[in-house]
């Protein structure tokens, strides 16, 4: 059986997705990267584009924090995480309505990654159709590759994340797209909170197109048709020492970005996912 990879390159390589912490400015973000102790950080980019009179010096703040953006995440127009029937209806690429101020906006989203210095730039791309016969597939298929090479065209790898369809599904549509910087970033705990698979098993189905990910928790719901339960790392379903065994046999070389979208104070379960993570992967010898 593969073992996990050494301690200490994978407690280098944690970071913190930033809006988890929901900064209202770089100092802020600066301040509660500083407080969790790790320099570490999955930048969301949206604030860049939408307020860069307040966020057009955070290059230079982190650089002067010692702070370090190891990838990007950009939402779509219109998301509605109300209930997965609204998510399904108004997430990521899918929708019409909102696809020409989506295209609009990943103009500069693909720019500032640039700029950022960033490789890897993640997203929800929204419920993608099962079924090649599905009329929805091809637009789907001609909407991705549109964003793909235009990331491409910036030298960045796109992500998508798990969770809104099988690891299947989501194999079978990447290989249908074959767009060689389209790849994944796997979230264990939105396997469960959609209830669309193990998240061991899925880890595996995905293998090598993992390319980033997420740290966080869950609960599978009892009720179908509604959300699981987010919690803070290591208190949920997800099962921690697979997890990082199977990220070992896919050969997972990226970060590890701990993610906490539930929950107060956010900070605090963040910090507590670290330690949980250094304790798993360090065990202390019993006295």
């Amino acid at each position: 059986m593969t073992q996990p990879e050494s301690a200490s390159s994978v407690l280098s390589r944690l970071a913190v997705c930033s809006w988890s912490l929901r900064p209202v400015d770089p100092a802020g973000l600066v301040r509660q990267l500083s407080d969790i102790g790790l320099p570490l950080t999955q930048l969301d980019l949206d604030p860049l584009r939408e307020n860069p009179a307040v966020w057009g010096d955070l290059p230079a703040v982190l650089a002067d924090a010692g702070i370090r953006a190891v990838s990007g995440m950009f939402r779509t127009v219109g998301e509605d995480y109300t209930s997965l029937e609204t998510i399904r209806r108004t997430g990521g690429l899918v929708p019409d309505g909102t696809w020409a101020r989506n295209w609009d906006n990943l103009q500069l989203t693909a720019s500032n990654a640039r700029q950022l210095g960033l490789d890897i730039v993640m997203t929800h791309a929204g419920f993608l159709p099962h079924e090649t016969s599905d009329p929805a597939f091809e637009k789907m298929l001609g909407r991705m590759r549109q964003v793909a090479r235009l990331f491409a065209d910036h030298g960045l790898t796109l992500c998508c994340e798990t969770g809104q369809e099988s690891a299947e599904s989501l194999v079978s549509f990447l290989d249908q797209l074959a767009e060689p910087n389209v790849a994944v970033n796997f979230d264990p705990a939105n396997m469960l909170l959609y209830n669309n698979g193990d998240p061991i098993a899925a880890l595996r189905t995905i293998g090598h197109r993992v390319k980033s990910c997420h740290l966080k928790d869950a609960k599978v719901t009892q009720v179908p048709g509604t959300w699981g339960e987010e919690v803070p790392v290591g208190t949920g379903q997800v099962d921690w020492p697979a997890f990082f065994v199977t990220m070992a046999e896919i050969g997972f070389g990226g970060y590890y970005c701990f993610e906490r979208e539930a929950g107060s104070p956010r900070g605090a379960d963040i910090a507590a996912g670290r330690k949980f993570v250094q304790n798993l992967l360090e065990p202390q010898p019993k006295s």
